[in-house]
């Protein structure tokens, strides 16, 4: 069963993603959000950093990359707090990532989007490739591109086509949305094998950046997540190598979207963690703010006896607490082989909705120095909002939760 207490082999990982956020990321994200679309040459020397960590062992999977499906025959351990229990119970990449993942959107979520080989397309070829295109990949920065122009939040309606011709497949289509495109070695692109069988046929393909027949279009001009760039792409007869199909390449009618669906098992928890950790740092800043005010809540009393805004600092600390604790539900049963589709998607919906309320709220109570650009948090007001978006909208979440509990196709509950 789950340990709420956070493993001590985690510890050295969680300290430096904490100076990371406190040190590297805040001093620096105001710059960044100014400089839309300059890349941070700061976040180089990270790429050293985490590589030396991943290489001693000590990282057990910092950042995106280190997330991974858990299968099987893989023998659970003990907890990682170094008590047995007796239980079997596997704290593993996919928990170290989401809580390293809190910490360091503490400081500055496009940062840490922005981190090289940390991609949401390097948790998807950990979710779907064998172990020969693991390996092939390596340590590349690796983007994601689902979202297409028509499609909005319906991946399954996916227009990109994918032509089997000879050892290669012909990509077709457009993507938007594609978070880091631009600076990522790969991009991992969904696309459908056969548009009449819909969601069965999508498949994801790694493309690499400099394919000739992938064209970036623009960036994208945003509301928050500045630091991080945003691309949409045009595939016009992008001819990609077989052998860089993720997964099968067998349409299973059975299986739905199969291996591609995966890819959000893992990501959804991870984005999760980014709205966690991005409502952690409004809440610590709200705190200090408001106890200089001379405001400090009290959780052994009614909320009726505190002033209002003590009051709804512990009513936005209940809401964290919830949204922390789903996400680290969702990371151990992916480290301990258990199917946690339901559970990524209640993290994500929380934690997304957790976030943008908790972020509105500390520029609110924190009155004119939470709406201007003297401290960070009217910064975080904006960069909550996508938190709530990518990787499936929040209505989405709440159908996939509905159907899972439901027992419902999606075909019988839309």
């Amino acid at each position: 069963m789950i340990d709420l207490e956070v493993p001590r082999k985690f510890t050295p990982l969680l300290k430096q993603a904490g100076a990371l956020a406190d040190e590297v990321f805040r001093p620096i994200s105001r710059k960044y959000d100014l400089a839309e679309h300059e890349y941070p040459r700061e976040l180089d020397l990270l790429s050293a950093l985490i590589d030396g960590l991943s290489d001693s062992g000590a990282s057990q999977g910092a950042g995106a990359s280190g997330s991974a499906k858990a299968t099987s025959d893989e023998e659970p351990k003990g907890v990682g707090s170094g008590r047995n229990t007796g239980s079997a119970n596997r704290n593993g990449t996919n928990l170290s990532s989401v809580l390293s993942i809190m910490q360091t959107c503490r400081g500055d979520v496009g940062l840490t989007l922005s981190i090289p080989r940390q991609g949401l397309g390097n948790a998807a070829i950990a979710a779907v490739a064998n172990d020969e295109q693991k390996a092939r990949y390596g340590n590349r920065w690796a983007a994601m591109a689902i979202t297409e122009p028509d499609t909005g939040s319906d991946s399954g309606a996916i227009r990109t086509t994918a032509v089997k011709d000879g050892d290669e497949y012909v990509l077709n289509g457009e993507k938007i949305f594609v978070t880091a495109g631009e600076r990522a070695e790969l991009v991992v692109v969904w696309a459908t094998l056969d548009r009449a069988l819909g969601k069965q046929a999508i498949k994801s393909f790694v493309v690499e950046r400099s394919n000739p027949g992938m064209k970036l279009v623009r960036l994208e001009h945003k509301l928050g997540i500045r630091a991080s760039d945003t691309a949409a792409f045009s595939l016009q007869d992008c001819r990609v190598p077989a052998e860089d199909l993720l997964g099968d390449p067998e349409i299973r009618i059975e299986g739905g979207f199969g291996g591609a669906m995966q890819t959000f098992d893992n990501t959804r928890p991870l984005v999760a963690a980014m709205a966690v950790g991005l409502t952690r740092a409004c809440l610590d800043t709200t705190t200090k703010l408001l106890a200089d005010a001379g405001i400090t809540p009290d959780p052994d009393r009614p909320l009726a006896s505190q002033p209002q805004a003590a009051a709804r600092l512990l009513q936005f600390e209940a809401e964290f607490q919830a949204a922390y604790l789903l996400a680290l539900r969702a990371a151990w049963m992916a480290d301990n082989g258990k199917p946690n589709s339901m559970e990524a998607s209640m993290a994500k919906a929380q934690a997304g909705r957790t976030c943008v309320e908790v972020a509105l709220g500390c520029v609110e109570l924190c009155g004119a120095t939470g709406y201007a650009e003297t401290a960070l948090l009217e910064k975080w007001a904006r960069d909550s909002k996508i938190l709530d978006i990518f990787e499936g909208t929040q209505q989405i979440q709440l159908l996939v939760v509905a159907r899972r509990l439901l027992g419902l196709s999606s075909a019988q509950l839309k």
